[in-house]
């Protein structure tokens, strides 16, 4: 875990339901440390639709391939999911396939699941082979604490540079009955939007047939997921599984309400991974309006979110805006200088190719304070829009990942 808690990391972990169907569990097993809950076991009833996501890296992890093959498998039945941190068993060879393997094997032989149904996922340090053994040596204690309360427990289990766990939750009545949702999710460096960029669990009540669970969830991720960067790297082990136990008896396919209020989780846990970002002090939204299209708009987002010289001047409180020109002009996409408008949320920085005839810089510098912050740059040439989510750049980042393996 890194050193201090976040000045962005909400008051608490929020209260978060039992979602029925779902059990839990959470160990120390010593991946990479000693005395750090590292692993956690989510068992999920019979009825169980499961839905993922995963990262587009050429070199994603065993845990991910071998993810990726069993979604969509066995519509429903039950399932587990075994998180481990400290080791990403990424970019293993053979051995790291082998460590799957073995893990399934051994969550089918303690819990009756079967194999295909169980689904790994693995953080932390890429290039080492996982200690499977010890995971597995693990699986008695953990079947035995499985219960519906230890949520927490699981956020926890799976951090790794984070510095606090992420949850969020939301419910919705269907006539006379309740369905509820609970996520939990881990994530500080390595993102960027490329799918899910860390590891995410989601639990419902609710009933769902996998295909339409799957193309719900793709179609969230990217309003929410896909939308977040902290430093413009993507993971090798970026997981999303969503799983739907349908023990409320509601049917939620092609329900408004359901697609709300998961799509309020997501995105909860979304802005929670960039508020933990490593070493951030500011949470900052870019909005870009008056692109020619979709695709102008995301590379325009993406250049502000990710500039590094953007994310230094917020993070030292300079409203340098100057720099927006350039991650504007350096995106790719359509630009005329002369349209392009700058603000800082309602205070119009720059319009028409030159700083604001009402501008002050000390209403900029002002605003740069702010704990959170909006970015907006209006490109004037159409009816597109965009938004992003990312933090600044400082010195906490560079001492976290210069100091990860040590």
């Amino acid at each position: 875990m890194a050193g201090p808690v976040s000045p962005l990391a909400p008051a608490s972990f929020p209260t978060l339901p039992p979602i029925a169907g779902v059990r839990l569990a959470a160990a120390q097993a010593g991946v990479r440390y000693k005395g750090r809950t590292d692993v956690m076991l989510a068992e999920l009833a019979e009825g169980t639709s499961v839905a993922g996501v995963y990262t587009r890296s050429a070199t994603r992890s065993a845990p991910v391939l071998d993810c990726q093959q069993k979604t969509g498998g066995a519509a429903t039945g039950r399932a587990a999911f075994l998180v481990n941190s400290g080791n990403s068993n990424a970019f293993t060879g053979r051995a790291g396939v082998e460590a799957v393997e073995a893990l399934c094997a051994a969550v089918a032989d303690v819990t009756g699941i079967d194999a295909g149904r169980i689904f790994t996922a693995s953080t932390g340090v890429i290039g080492e082979k996982l200690p499977h053994e010890r995971i597995s040596a693990k699986l008695g204690e953990l079947t035995g604490a499985l219960h519906e309360g230890a949520l927490e427990e699981a956020a926890r289990a799976i951090m790794t540079t984070d510095t606090f766990p992420k949850g969020a939750t939301a419910e919705i009545e269907v006539g006379d009955a309740r369905v509820r949702i609970a996520g939990i999710a881990k994530g500080s460096g390595m993102i960027a939007p490329d799918m899910a960029t860390m590891l995410v669990y989601i639990f419902t009540d609710a009933k769902i047939a996998q295909p339409a669970l799957q193309d719900l969830l793709g179609q969230l991720t990217d309003r929410t997921f896909n939308c977040i960067t902290v430093d413009s790297d993507t993971s090798t082990s970026d997981t999303l599984l969503c799983a739907a136990t349908g023990a409320s008896g509601v049917d939620v396919e092609g329900s408004a309400a359901f697609a709300d209020a998961l799509e309020a989780v997501m995105l909860d846990l979304a802005h929670q991974v960039v508020k933990d970002g490593e070493g951030a002090t500011k949470f900052v939204e870019v909005r870009v309006t008056g692109a020619e299209n979709d695709d102008d708009a995301r590379k325009v987002a993406l250049a502000i979110a990710n500039s590094p010289l953007v994310k230094t001047a917020v993070a030292g409180e300079d409203p340098n805006w100057g720099r927006i020109v350039m991650a504007v002009g350096k995106s790719g996409a359509a630009a005329d200088r002369d349209k392009l408008s700058i603000r800082f949320g309602d205070i119009v920085v720059a319009e028409n190719g030159w700083v604001s005839p009402d501008y002050r810089e000390e209403l900029g510098a002002e605003y740069m304070r702010r704990a959170e912050l909006v970015i907006g740059a209006d490109l004037g040439l159409g009816q597109s829009t965009a938004t992003m989510w990312t933090c600044d750049l400082t010195k906490r980042y560079i001492e976290i990942n210069a100091d990860y393996r040590s």
